[in-house]
């Protein structure tokens, strides 16, 4: 529905609503990579994944994740400009700017999740195990390897505190600067009107990296409540953000409307 109301309203296409519908798509690939199998073995009584399906899964699971952690800094910054440079923010933030961050977003992401998973690659798994899991993630696989996972786990940590931690960071900044900027509105209205243009993003900041630290920072036991976290985490979280975008967004609810009437009137 997102992808369609801000392609259809000319009024939305600027670099909020433009980061907004990467950030979608991005959410409906993210959870592509793990629901379908996850309905397969629902509906079957034989529950198997191969190693290079399984790998494939971490592959895609690792870049949508590092895209999403890319693109919320990237949104972080597009609101520090729009509410302290707001005259300047259409020059600014230009289509160019826009383009090559979503591109950049991309692109590392994928890099990290390539160099990761020629490292994964090289591990050997001598047997049919069990994964304690409903997909197939990096660390659930660890304790399944008869090879040593060093060179794996430490490529693991680093891409995480580079790439993830990185980008938390940025998105910290970021905010602690557009906090500062709100503070010096002289009136209250303003500051709420300001803040309100940040809630959307930073509650689904709250989500990614709430849920994220849950589900890695909990030890590999493949109890319910580490699956329960997991699957917030990778079907949840994604199929509530856009919700949390259009429900609390003025626009963007005009938007549905308009397109609602129109596809209406056409309609009879």
């Amino acid at each position: 529905m997102l992808l369609l109301v801000i392609g259809f309203d000319p009024r939305l296409h600027i670099p909020m609503y433009f980061f907004l519908r990467q950030l979608s798509f991005l959410y409906l690939c993210h959870s592509s990579v793990t629901v379908p199998k996850l309905l397969e073995n629902l509906l079957s009584e034989k529950k198997t994944v191969s190693v290079e399906g399984c790998l494939a899964q971490v592959f895609f699971l690792f870049a949508s994740g590092g895209t999403e952690s890319c693109l919320l800094a990237v949104m972080a910054y597009d609101r520090y400009v729009a509410i302290s440079s707001p005259l300047l923010y259409a020059q600014v933030m230009n289509r160019q700017l826009c383009m090559g961050l979503v591109w950049a977003s991309w692109s590392l992401a994928f890099l990290d999740a390539l160099i990761n998973i020629l490292v994964a690659l090289k591990l050997d798994f001598c047997e049919a195990q069990d994964i304690h899991h409903f997909c197939c993630e990096l660390s659930s696989l660890y304790p399944l390897s008869c090879s040593d996972v060093t060179a794996s786990f430490i490529a693991l940590l680093c891409s995480s505190v580079l790439h993830f931690f990185g980008n938390f960071l940025l998105v910290f900044f970021s905010y602690v600067r557009i906090l500062s900027t709100i503070l010096r509105i002289s009136s209250s209205t303003g500051r709420s009107k300001a803040f309100s243009t940040c809630s959307s993003h930073l509650t689904a900041v709250i989500f990614f990296y709430g849920s994220g630290l849950l589900r890695y920072l909990m030890p590999n036991s493949g109890s319910i409540r580490e699956l329960i976290f997991s699957l917030q985490y990778s079907v949840i979280t994604p199929m509530l953000n856009p919700l949390i975008y259009s429900l609390k967004n003025k626009e963007m609810k005009a938007a549905v409307k308009r397109m609602l009437r129109k596809y209406f009137w056409c309609f009879k």
